[in-house]
Parts: C-alpha cells; structure tokens; sequence
C-alpha cells in the first residue's frame, strides 16, 4: 500500500463525462490498496474565461479580487469530482488551497509556495476518504489572503503536497501520453520518452514544453520525487521524470531527448550602448526591479570608432511593453541611441545529456537549420542545451528539421492529443 498524489488538468475534467472517467480512475486507484490524494485544475477553459469575464468589469482589476476570482475555478472542479467520486460509494473531501496547508508568499498571480502544512489532508486520509485538492492556490503567509500561483500552478501544487506528505509519487495527468521528442501537435512522429532525468526536464520546461511547469520540476528535483506524467484518456504507461535515467535504459538513450519551441518570448535591442563598465548592469537592474524575467542575452562587440554596441535580449511578450517603457525612462541617464522591439520571434531548443560526450551536436543543428531556409539571430547554450532564436514563422519548420536530423522521429504510430491543450 503506498501514498500517491495525481494531478488532472484542466482538459481531463473538462465536462461531466470526464469528471466521470477522472473518478473511476482515482476509486481504482484507491481499490489497489493505495491512499490518494488529488489536485484538480479547472474545467478546461474556465480560468481564461473569468480572466476575459474581469477584463470587461475593469481594465485592470485589482490583483487581490483577481484571485479570489481565479480560484473559483479550481473549487468549482474539486466539489463536482468528490459528489462523482460519492457516486461511486466511495468517501471525497475537496479542500482549497488554504484548507489543504499550501502557504505562500503574497505575490497575488504568481506567488510561490513557501510550506505546506497538510494536517487536513492526512486527517482525511486515516478516515479512510480520497484527498481532492484545488490546485493553482493557496493562502498568503503575512495577509493571510488567498494567493494563486501563476500558469502551472496545479502542477506545482500536487508535486508540493507530494513532498509534504512523503508520497510514493506523484502523478501528472494530462491529454497525452507522456513526454515527447517534440511536440506531438508540430510532430506527429514524436516519440514518447520512457524516462527523462530531472535536469534535462527542466530545461525542456525553460525551452517552452508545455507539459510540465518548470517550478514543479524544480520543487520534485529538490526532494527527489518521481514524477509520472501519464493521458487521463488511456491507461498507457506514461513517461517518469527522475534523477537518472535507470540502468540498461541509458545504452538506448538517444543524444537527445527533446525539442522544445516556444513562440511566447520578445526581443529587445538596445542600440548604441555606451561600452562602459556597469552600463550592462543599469540596464538589466533595471529590469530585474520590475521583476521582469530575462532568457537569452547576446552584446556585439563594440566599435572602434565610436565605442558604442548593441545588447539585445529575449523576454516574455507579456512583458514588452513594460520593459521598453522602462528603459525609455533611463535613456538620458545610460545614454543609448534607440530600443528595437520584436515580438515575431520563437525560440528553438536541443535538449539532452547524451551531448555532453558527443561532438558535432552542434555542427549538424546548424547544418540541418540551414538546409531548411532557418536564420539564427541569437544563440544560447547551456552543458545539455543548444537555443537559438529565429523568426517565429520558421520555428515549426526548424523544429521539424532538427527532429528528423537527430534521428528522433518514431517508427510507429503517430502520438495522440486526447484533448487540445496538452495540460
């Protein structure tokens, strides 16, 4: 008999038939002898919809009633899937973030768990009840508001709980089969990955793979916890994301393991910096004060003639707007000629520990990129990574190319996209 946590997304309980399915599922679960603990995101599109709902209220609503708006959604799945467990004979108790222990910072959108207290859950649990959690919250450690944990959260959430209650494993339900080479929607011939270690999982989250969050990777690499990333339409074995890869698999591991791309990232250039020293940090505190994430940076090196150069950086678009108004406002101060800002750019990403011992990885990446009509504008790289920048318009076209160069493509049958939305 062991503990495990599972997670569904959103387009695993998207309708009352899936909330259904999703509960014979878990009342198996609890017949094989295990205790279970659920996390739930809600009804398939309902966060969007009360995001456009709160748009048309106020144009920019307070961040406080925000999520206490957000959160409605995940409640709304948590009390529906513990009456459809009920209806099976079976005993649910849905508890909300706050209920369920999930204690955060008070950044309310994106904050961050910082403990997880689950008295509830394990008083649950010895009355022999199924565990149904909303995912995506919690309750602010200082103001004791509700908080919601940004995009991912639910992930996030399960592999939290996971941790705190010492679980077997944890989980994560989603509409397909497991992690692929690359995105089954771009890449019907994606081949499914029996493991994927820790490290190479989080820089394919970092890349732009939808599948897994990148704090909920973080969060399980932390406490060592397996992950099982698994389709709530089927009951193929899923894909495990652990410390390393296990024995005999790591003679059929390929150089690398996925291709990620990501069409969600910004370019900002600044032109005409002065080549001075702390000119570069003026530039990006800035930024990080506005607590703006940052990915690729890349400065030319400056000209002889008048000791200007240009920096150029990636973004997320969401933030574009933001951070060119920022730098605007330092333009006198750091002295620069003019900002560029490109939001038609996707980001393209190899990724895999097998090209640690394998020259030319990145020979035959440019090479293959090339052949297919594929310009690079920026380069960044890490010891299992390669990430260039390119036009957007390119991106599929180079992901296709650099999954067929590396021998990734799968001789069998096409991968499935149960649902729509890949969480």
């Amino acid at each position: 008999m062991g503990l495990i946590v599972q997670k569904y997304g959103g387009s695993s309980v998207a309708d009352a038939e899936g909330l259904k399915r999703v509960a014979n599922r878990i009342v198996a679960t609890k017949k094989a002898g295990h205790q279970v603990v659920v996390v739930v995101s809600a009804m398939g599109d309902t966060t969007d919809e009360l995001l456009e709902l709160a748009e048309q209220v106020s144009p920019m609503p307070n961040g406080r009633e925000l999520d206490m708006l957000l959160t409605a959604g995940e409640r709304i799945s948590m009390a529906l899937l513990a009456m459809a467990i009920g209806n099976t004979g079976h005993e649910a108790q849905s508890f909300t973030g706050s209920q369920a222990g999930v204690i955060t910072t008070s950044t309310h959108g994106r904050a961050r768990i910082i403990d997880v207290a689950p008295g509830r859950i394990l008083d649950a649990l010895k009355e022999g009840a199924i565990a149904i959690v909303a995912g995506f919250q919690g309750i602010s450690q200082d103001t004791k508001d509700v908080t919601t944990l940004g995009r991912g959260g639910s992930d996030t959430t399960a592999v939290a709980l996971a941790a705190a209650l010492d679980a077997d494993v944890c989980e994560i339900y989603t509409d397909v089969d497991g992690v692929f080479s690359a995105d089954p929607r771009v890449v019907p011939a994606a081949r499914k990955l029996k493991t994927v270690t820790y490290e190479e999982m989080l820089e394919l989250a970092a890349s732009g793979a939808k599948v897994l969050h990148l704090r909920c990777v973080e969060y399980a690499r932390r406490y060592n916890l397996p992950i099982h990333v698994r389709s709530s339409f089927s009951n193929n074995e899923g894909t495990w994301v652990v410390k390393d890869h296990p024995e005999g698999d790591a003679m059929e591991q390929a150089i690398i393991s996925g291709i990620a791309h990501d069409k969600s990232e910004a370019k900002i250039t600044v032109v005409g910096v002065p080549d001075r020293t702390g000119i570069a940090a003026r530039i990006f505190q800035a930024i990080a004060d506005a607590d703006i994430n940052i990915d690729m940076i890349v400065q030319n090196v400056s000209a002889a003639a008048t000791g200007l150069t240009d920096i150029s950086f990636t973004l997320p678009k969401s933030e574009g707007a933001n951070a060119t108004a920022l730098l605007h406002k330092i333009q006198g101060e750091i002295g620069f000629q003019s900002i560029q800002y490109d939001d038609q750019v996707g980001k393209l990403s190899l990724v895999g520990a097998g090209m640690r011992s394998h020259p030319g990885v990145t020979a035959t990446f440019f090479a293959c990129l090339a052949d297919a009509g594929v310009n690079i504008e920026m380069i960044s790289t890490s010891e299992i990574r390669i990430s260039v920048i390119c036009r957007e318009s390119d991106l599929e076209k180079g992901v296709k190319a650099a999954h067929t160069a590396f021998e990734l493509d799968s001789t069998g049958e096409e991968a499935v996209v149960y649902g729509g939305t890949g969480r």
